[in-house]
């Protein structure tokens, strides 16, 4: 779960959020994209930005008053 404050949904709280998911990404499937990325010569880091926005989506949030 996330908890957000209602007065905290500035731009660097979402970029704080989309770097967690990056880690989260990358420490749960970061072995099965490199090696997706070596077969279909892409790049990592798009792979995990675009695999990240979708983790979000996986989260539970709690939004504060």
């Amino acid at each position: 779960m996330v908890y957000l404050n209602f007065t905290d949904l500035s731009e660097e709280a979402q970029n704080r959020l989309l770097e967690n998911s990056k880690k989260d990404v990358e420490r749960k499937f970061g072995d099965a994209i490199r090696k997706y990325v070596k077969e279909n010569y892409t790049c990592f880091e798009t792979i995990i930005e675009e695999e990240a926005m979708r983790n979000l989506y996986s989260y539970t949030f709690i939004f504060n008053p």
